[in-house]
C-alpha cells in the first residue's frame, strides 16, 4: 500500500465523520442543518405530492424505532422490508437502524420459496410488507419462519386480524406513543452502534443458486459517500427520482445514504415500468441514474420519436445537432481539449435542439447522469453523447458497497468505468481478474465463512469475478465476466444455476443453459434427455428415430413448454425464461459442451449456439 493511498484513506475517513460516526449521527446532523428542507416526496396514483422535511424524517424514524423496540426487536436482529420505493420503506429502514437492528430489503419480485430462504437465512424477526400481493407470498412460507414474530402491513385493508399482524398506521401510533413516553431506549440503542456494525444486509444471487447476504457496514457506506463528494461526482441539494429496487446497492446509495449526507430531495416512483417517464417529467431531476436497460429503453423511445418526424429539414437539423453533441462530448474526455469554435457550436446546438429533446424526457435539468450494474453498450453511450449527455459509467458490486471506480465530470473516458476512488486499491491479477482492496469491501457474507474466504483472500483483496484492463491513465475497462453470474441490461443479478436446476427437474430435459448477461431478459437453450425422451415418446405412441426428430414433435414441445412454465412459477419475474429453444442434439463431454465431470462449459455453448441465442432476442 502506497503512502498516497494511506493519505487519501485518512482524508476520506475524516470526511466520512471520523471515528465513531454512524448513519444515525449523519441523519441527526442533516436534520439539524437542513431541518425545514424537503427530504422525501411521495404520491399515489399521480396525485399531489406529500412531502416530509429532513427534521420530520428523523423524528418519524425515531418514533418507528421506538415502536420496533416495543415489539421486541433486539440489537443486531434483522427487519425484512418488502415494499415499493416509497416514504414508508425508507422510514422503516431508518427505524430499524436507529433501533440497533439491521434492515434487509427483499426484492419484491421474489417467489415464495425464495422469500422463505432469505428470511430464514437472515432470521428476520419483523417483516414490513406493502400489501396483499406481498403478504400472500410470505404467508405461503410462514410455517418455515419460526423466528418471525410480527408482520407489519402498510395497506390497512390488506392486513389480517391476529396478534402477529399490525397495520402501518397502528405501528406508527405505537412508536409515537412510546417515544413520547421516553426517548431513552432509542437513544441507548443509537449510542451503542459501532461504525463497523451492519447498516444493512443485501442479498445478491450466486452461481450456486441460493442468494448470499452481503454485510454492508456504517463505515463502508459513509466512506462511499465521502469519496463521491471528493471526486466531484456528487453534488449537494440534488432533486432525485427513486425508482430502482432498494434491494439494489446503487439505489440505496442514491435514495438513502447520499441524500442523508447532502440533503437531497427524493421523489418516489412506485412503478418504474409504467410511471417513470411521467415522474421524470413532473420532477425534472437535477441528476439521474439508470442501469443500461433503462438507457436502452429511453434511447428506443427517442429514436422512435425522431423517426416519426416528417419534415426532412427538421430531421437534418437534429442529426447535425447530435453530430455536434458527439464531437463535443468526445472533446471533453480525459486528455482532450475542446476547441473554442466547437464549444460555441455546441452551445448553439444545445440551446436550439438538444436541451429541448432532453427536456421532453424530463432530463433537461440533469447535470449528472450515470450508469452502472453492467457496462453501458458503447453505441448507447454514443447516442446520448449526441444529445449532449455525458453518461458517466461507474463500476462496483454489492460486496464493495457500490462503486469503487468512477468516471467523473472532470475526468471521464467513454467506454471505461473510470478510475479507482480515493484510498481504494485496484489491480489486475495474473489471470486478468479485477481485484480491489480498501474500506469499501464487505466484511463478508452472512452465515457463509467459506464463501467469504473465496471472495476476499488472505491479503485483503476482493476478487470481483470480472476480467478487466487498465489503460496508462488508470481508467478501468471491464472486458469479460469470469464468474457465471448473469447481470441483465436492467441491472438484475441472476444465478443461471438456480434457473437451470428447475428446468432439468423435468425428466424430459437433459441439459439447460440460461442466458441473459447484458441482455434485456433471460432465454434458455434446452436439450432432451437421451435416455428418458425416447421412452417417454414411445409410451405415448410417438415414433421417432432420433432426438432431432423428437425435438420437433409437437407433443414433446408442449411438454417442454409446460416444464418451462412450471419452473417460471418458482422464479422471480426477472429470472423467468421469456424465450427458449429445444436443440436437436444432446450435450456430452465428447461434443465438448460438458466437462469430463459433466459440468457445463458455458463459453463453449455461448459460442457454438451464438446464432440461435441471437434469434431468441430478435423481434
Amino acid at each position: 500500500m502506497t503512502t498516497q493511498i494511506l493519505e487519501q484513506r485518512a482524508e476520506m475517513e475524516r470526511a466520512a465523520g471520523g471515528a465513531g460516526w454512524t448513519l444515525c449521527d449523519q441523519l441527526a446532523a442533516t436534520a439539524e442543518r437542513w431541518a425545514g428542507e424537503p427530504a422525501f416526496s411521495d404520491r399515489d396514483d399521480n396525485g399531489p405530492w406529500q412531502t416530509i422535511t429532513w427534521e420530520q424524517a428523523r423524528q418519524q424514524a425515531l418514533e418507528l424505532a421506538a415502536g420496533l423496540i416495543e415489539l421486541g426487536l433486539q440489537p443486531g436482529e434483522r427487519v425484512a422490508l418488502m415494499l415499493p420505493n416509497r416514504t414508508e420503506h425508507v422510514l422503516a429502514d431508518l427505524a430499524a437502524v436507529h433501533a440497533g437492528g439491521v434492515p434487509v430489503t427483499v426484492y419484491a419480485t421474489l417467489a415464495a420459496d425464495q422469500i422463505g430462504y432469505v428470511a430464514g437465512d437472515c432470521d428476520a424477526r419483523i417483516a414490513v410488507l406493502d400489501g396483499a400481493a406481498e403478504l400472500a407470498r410470505w404467508q405461503a412460507v410462514r410455517g418455515e419462519l419460526p423466528g418471525l414474530k410480527k408482520i407489519i402491513v402498510r395497506d390497512t385493508a390488506a392486513c389480517p386480524a391476529g396478534e402477529e399482524y399490525l397495520t402501518w398506521a397502528d405501528f406508527a401510533a405505537l412508536g409515537r406513543e412510546r417515544l413520547a413516553a421516553g426517548a431513552e431506549a432509542v437513544a441507548a440503542r443509537v449510542a451503542a452502534i459501532d461504525p463497523g456494525d451492519p447498516a444493512t444486509v443485501l442479498y445478491t444471487s450466486g452461481t450456486t443458486g441460493n442468494p448470499k447476504g452481503v454485510i454492508i457496514t456504517h463505515r463502508s457506506v459513509l466512506y462511499e459517500v465521502a469519496t463521491g463528494s471528493a471526486t466531484g461526482y456528487i453534488q449537494p441539494r440534488v432533486r432525485w427520482v427513486s425508482y430502482l429496487p432498494l434491494a439494489h446497492i446503487a439505489e440505496r446509495m442514491f435514495t438513502l445514504y447520499l441524500p442523508m449526507h447532502h440533503a437531497w430531495h427524493v421523489h418516489f416512483c412506485h412503478n418504474a415500468a409504467t410511471d417513470l417517464l411521467a415522474t421524470l417529467g413532473a420532477v425534472q431531476p437535477t441528476a439521474f441514474f439508470g442501469v443500461p436497460r433503462v438507457w436502452e429503453k429511453i434511447q428506443a423511445g427517442i429514436q422512435a420519436l425522431l423517426a416519426s418526424e416528417q419534415d426532412p429539414a427538421q430531421r437534418a437539423a437534429v442529426e447535425a445537432a447530435m453530430d455536434t453533441g458527439r464531437r463535443y462530448v468526445k472533446s471533453c474526455e480525459f486528455g482532450n481539449t475542446t476547441p473554442a469554435d466547437l464549444a460555441e457550436e455546441f452551445q448553439q446546438a444545445d440551446a436550439a435542439v438538444l436541451r429541448p429533446i432532453r427536456s421532453l424526457l424530463g432530463l433537461g435539468e440533469a447535470d449528472m447522469v450515470s450508469s452502472a450494474a453492467a457496462p453501458l453498450p458503447p453505441d448507447v453511450g454514443a447516442f446520448f453523447a449526441g444529445l449532449g449527455m455525458k453518461i458517466l459509467d461507474v463500476y462496483g458490486m454489492t460486496e464493495t458497497t457500490g462503486a469503487f471506480t468512477t468516471n467523473t465530470p472532470d475526468a471521464f473516458r467513454l467506454g471505461t468505468v473510470g478510475r479507482a476512488l480515493p484510498g481504494v486499491e485496484l489491480k489486475i491479477a495474473e489471470d486478468g481478474e479485477i481485484l480491489t482492496r480498501g474500506p469499501l469491501n464487505t466484511p463478508g457474507y452472512l452465515n457463509l465463512p467459506e464463501r467469504t474466504a473465496e471472495l476476499i483472500d488472505a491479503g485483503g483483496w476482493l476478487h470481483t469475478g470480472d476480467i478487466g484492463s487498465l489503460d496508462p491513465d488508470g481508467f478501468l475497462s471491464v472486458v469479460d465476466r469470469k464468474k457465471e453470474l448473469i447481470i441483465t441490461s436492467g441491472g438484475e443479478n441472476i444465478s443461471p444455476a438456480a434457473i437451470e436446476n428447475l428446468l432439468v427437474a423435468h425428466p424430459l430435459i437433459g441439459q439447460a443453459l440460461s442466458y441473459g448477461d447484458r441482455r434485456p431478459y433471460v432465454v434458455a437453450l434446452l436439450t432432451l434427455d437421451g435416455d428418458v425422451a425416447p421412452a417417454w415418446a414411445r409410451a405415448r405412441g410417438i415414433e421417432a428415430s432420433s432426438l432431432a426428430e423428437l425435438a420437433e414433435e409437437p407433443a414433446v414441445l408442449a411438454a417442454v413448454a409446460d416444464a418451462v412454465a412450471v419452473a417460471n412459477q418458482r422464479l422471480a419475474r426477472v429470472q423467468q425464461i421469456k424465450k427458449w429453444q429445444l436443440l436437436p442434439v444432446e450435450w456430452t463431454a465428447e461434443s465438448e459442451e460438458l466437462t469430463p465431470t459433466l459440468k457445463l462449459k458455458r463459453r463453449v455453448v455461448h459460442a457454438k449456439y451464438a446464432d440461435i441465442i441471437d434469434t431468441l432476442y430478435a423481434g
